[in-house]
Order: C-alpha cells, then structure tokens, then sequence
C-alpha cells in the first residue's frame, strides 16, 4: 500500500514535468500554443496533479498539457528552487 502524497511530491513532479517539456500547436484550437511533457511519472502523482487542476491528461495519448494554473506553479517553484 502506497503512502499518501505530499505537497512536496506533487511540486517536484510538476517542476519536472515543466522543466522537460515542450511548446507545441494545439491539436484543438490551431494557432494556440500549449505545453506538453511525457507521463513518465507515477500514476497517483498524475492523478493529484489533474485533480489540482495543473495537468491534462488524455487515456490515449503518452503526454499531459500543462494547464495556465500548472504552468504558474512551476514557473514559481523554478524561482524558488533553482
């Protein structure tokens, strides 16, 4: 049995997450930009972090979208951790 996540978890993962991902086209809405990074985390993690409303994430697709609340938190924790 896993242990519950902490907060710290979730933000290491998620500055992770942003500090290797990617701008690209939206597959959407053409002519927006969004930012994907690969899924290679754990899946409870994942969870948390769509449940906060930071990440996307698509059954079908190995990536997630970073969402504006997402991509603010991560741009602080880069000020603040590195």
């Amino acid at each position: 049995m896993r242990r519950p996540l902490n907060e710290r978890e979730k933000d290491l993962s998620l500055l992770l997450l942003y500090l290797s991902g990617w701008e690209e086209d939206s597959r959407r809405n053409p002519g927006e930009k969004v930012f994907r990074a690969w899924k290679g985390f754990r899946f409870d993690v994942l969870d948390a972090l769509e449940e906060g409303e930071m990440i996307e994430q698509f059954h079908n697709i190995k990536s997630v979208l970073l969402t504006p609340k997402g991509m603010e938190r991560a741009r602080e924790l880069r000020e603040r951790l590195l």
